[in-house]
């Protein structure tokens, strides 16, 4: 053990760490633009790899996932636009913190959180994958199933006392993710014969509408009620330079719901299709279920930012559980990523356990140092995206339409993409001015697909007797913890309906 550990630290040479230095700043700089995704960050980073040796490869790739996911926490905060649908889950505490002046503290807290997730999940890869790797195979459609009614009831979970509006604006999503051909019967539908809306609605452009437009338009109609004074000069003024103030014993506060956000945030990682946005809605919405003030939530929650961007980066390392021992992507970016294995010859698989251990083993090194060079180089680019809340608002805004526009067009190439952005930009608005939350829209649009694509395959599998859904043991299990949310959340509604009468 000791000779592979040797020889994958022989590996990890100089051009590795420029590699994980220069991926790092430009996965930063792609996640903190709305609209700009860490999957499409690590696909414009492929044709880098062609003339790189394996190592240095992997860790481009890598470097460029850690910093892109953490990345879209930065203008979550300072704009309320998230960077990266992972953090579109705790966006709303993010960005009510920094109106109470608390820039630096979220700013700190997402970081910190974002590198110790991220070891944590390091860890558990280097110690678990082939256990884990085996338990994510074992997944039928059954199980998938039940997890994805499971992420969609964190719709009520993070619904606070609007759990009714909460329930209908994720119904919402879920019928906008039915919008294109049918993969069961081919059929198109909702397209009223538009053709580019064969291939279905993007959830990228929907959420850069909901939340970057949807604030740029509410800004603009409430303009003269404020005098066109820029809230974000005030918020300056109360911000300090030092992102690690406070930082410490917040966190040391937090140990158990770190942990366990992390922990839970590979496992989720590890099943394939999963990846970072499930991950960080699941670790929020239990977050809130064992915080002792849940009515933060949404408003201003340190334990909302600190769990759920632990968990989201932590899924990283876990997506790459199920990629390098059976070859199955654990996300979009693994799949990526994947191909890259491929070319540098490296395939996926148990031999990759036996005749190539200390590629391996660098491979693991290479996470830790990545998430560790998180640090330094976040430092350098959120001191340089911090100075954005000194912009006047009448200046900045145009400018937030303008990448959000480029944003939703780079996600395919099409003007239509546009356009579904402008059109969920003014419902966005008009739902938050009659007080609809906006996130479970996003949510519905990214689990809809799952839950009708599996409940459909297990139908025609059991031919519609509905006990096989429970037959499985990990699916009764999933089963009953879908069971106790409803009855947790029904006595929710009951114990509010009766403090209300």
């Amino acid at each position: 053990m000791m000779d592979i550990l040797l020889n994958a630290i022989a590996y990890i040479d100089l051009n590795a760490i420029l590699a994980i230095i220069l991926a790092g700043l430009f996965g930063l700089f792609v996640g903190s633009i709305p609209g700009l995704t860490a999957t499409m960050a690590v696909a414009l980073m492929v044709p880098f790899t062609f003339f790189m040796d394996p190592i240095p490869a992997l860790a481009l790739m890598i470097s460029v996932g850690a910093s892109s996911i953490y990345a879209g926490d930065i203008p979550g905060a300072l704009l309320r636009i998230p960077g990266t649908p992972a953090s579109a889950a705790y966006v709303d505490d993010s960005y009510s913190l920094v109106k109470q002046g608390k820039v630096s503290l979220v700013l700190g807290l997402g970081l910190t959180s974002s590198v110790i997730g991220g070891v944590i999940g390091t860890i558990i890869l280097v110690l678990a994958a082939p256990v884990l790797a085996k338990f994510a195979l074992k997944f039928s459609s059954f199980e998938y199933m039940w997890l994805s009614l499971l992420g969609l009831s964190c719709a009520t979970l993070i619904a606070g006392k609007f759990i009714t509006k909460s329930l209908l604006t994720l119904l919402f999503g879920i019928l906008i993710s039915t919008i294109g051909f049918d993969e069961f019967t081919g059929q198109a539908r909702f397209t009223f014969g538009v053709i580019s809306l064969y291939e279905g609605v993007s959830f990228i452009p929907a959420m850069i509408g909901l939340f970057a437009i949807s604030g740029a338009i509410d800004y603009y109609a409430n303009r003269h009620k404020t005098g066109g004074v820029p809230e974000a000069s005030e918020l300056q003024a109360k911000a300090t330079l030092n992102i690690f103030k406070g930082v410490g014993a917040a966190l040391n506060k937090r140990k158990g719901s770190i942990t366990r956000s992390s922990i839970l945030g590979t496992l989720i990682g590890a099943l394939p299709g999963a990846g970072a946005d499930i991950a960080a809605w699941i670790s929020y919405a239990i977050s809130k279920k064992f915080s002792k003030n849940p009515d933060l939530y949404g408003k201003g929650s340190q334990d909302a930012v600190i769990d759920a961007s632990s968990s989201n980066n932590a899924s990283l390392a876990g997506s790459w559980i199920p990629s390098l021992v059976f070859g199955i992507p654990g996300d979009s970016a693994a799949a990526i990523i994947i191909g890259v294995l491929y070319m540098k010859d490296m395939q996926p698989g148990p031999s990759l356990f036996l005749f190539q251990p200390e590629k391996l083993y660098a491979v693991f090194i290479l996470f830790l140092i990545a998430n560790l060079a998180l640090i330094p180089l976040a430092l350098i680019v959120v001191s340089f995206l911090k100075k954005i809340i000194q912009i006047n608002k009448d200046i900045l805004y145009p400018i937030v339409i303008i990448f959000s526009i480029v944003g939703a067009y780079a996600i395919n190439n099409s003007p239509e993409a546009i356009v579904v952005m402008l059109v969920m930009g003014l419902l966005g608005y008009f739902l938050q001015k009659n007080h609809y939350p906006i996130s479970p829209i996003i949510l519905g649009m990214i689990l809809g697909p799952m839950l009708e694509r599996n409940l459909l395959a297990s139908l025609t599998k059991s031919d519609g007797q509905l006990m096989a859904f429970v037959e499985r043991p990990v699916s009764a299990v999933l089963a009953s913890f879908f069971l106790l949310v409803v009855i947790l959340q029904i006595w929710g509604i009951m114990k509010n309906f009766k403090e209300q009468h």
